[in-house]
């Protein structure tokens, strides 16, 4: 395995690393500042490959802080790991991961985010937002950069195999064919539809980003309200049950 890095908005870099055996791509993102930031840590083991990755961009004993959306072995595995090449690194996540994670998973006490709260790691400042069960998870949650409006925004746009760093539009299309297929998949169900998927979609539309960071395929520059509300009548559409527009049973 090789980790690719890319940069895709000022300051932040796509370390994207492909996985053969599962078809798909793995991707961290790192924020470059005076303390600078890891979204999601990887697997335990490709956490040579991804280290190996940071180590083209910073020394990975700077990094100060550690976050990702919800407790699944992609995301946050490799943390203790991390924690133990970056002495100062603390992780980040919101209430309810901290409560039924984290404080008990984690090497090093994890900084507790509320739901809209702000931290600023020098040009850069992020917000928080609880987003349960969206993607997965009762403990999801996002992150957005203010300052360059990209939205860190996990397993959302799912596409399969290896494309390139940056994707345009079409990216919604291939995202929707991924969750059709995936409802034959033994991975189906893997995103929950409830009551408050549309309304955090469109709560994460509304803050206008221009780049969406995605975990498992290319990133997305453009508007990425209009894409986000075309996944929630995606989402609506397929794990709803019913098309967009209509009434549930129409």
């Amino acid at each position: 395995m090789q980790c690719r890095v890319d940069e895709i908005a000022p300051d932040i870099f796509r370390l994207s690393t492909f996985r053969d055996d599962m078809g798909m791509q793995f991707n961290q993102f790192l924020v470059v500042d005076d303390e600078p930031m890891l979204i999601h840590t990887g697997f335990r083991t490709m956490f040579d490959t991804t280290i190996e990755g940071v180590r083209q961009i910073i020394d990975p004993a700077t990094l100060r802080w550690i976050g990702y959306s919800h407790f699944e072995a992609d995301e946050c595995g490799a943390l203790n790991e991390w924690l133990e090449q970056a002495p100062a690194a603390q992780p980040l996540c919101g209430v309810v991961g901290a409560i039924v994670n984290l404080a008990d998973y984690a090497d090093r006490p994890p900084r507790v985010l509320e739901d809209d709260a702000t931290m600023t790691i020098g040009r850069h400042r992020l917000r928080y937002l609880a987003t349960p069960h969206v993607p997965h998870g009762w403990d999801a949650g996002m992150y957005l950069d203010e300052t360059g409006q990209t939205l860190f925004c996990s397993d959302l746009f799912f596409q399969p195999g290896d494309p390139g760093p940056l994707g345009d539009r079409s990216l919604v299309d291939e995202a929707r064919a991924a969750v059709l297929a995936g409802r034959e998949s033994p991975l189906a169900h893997d995103v929950p539809y409830t009551a408050q998927t549309r309304t955090t979609l469109e709560r994460l539309a509304g803050l206008r980003p221009t780049t969406l960071a995605i975990m498992h395929g290319s990133s997305l520059r453009g508007d990425g309200s209009a894409a986000l509300l075309a996944l929630a009548d995606i989402y609506e559409e397929v794990l709803g049950g019913h098309r967009p527009g209509l009434a549930a049973g129409g």
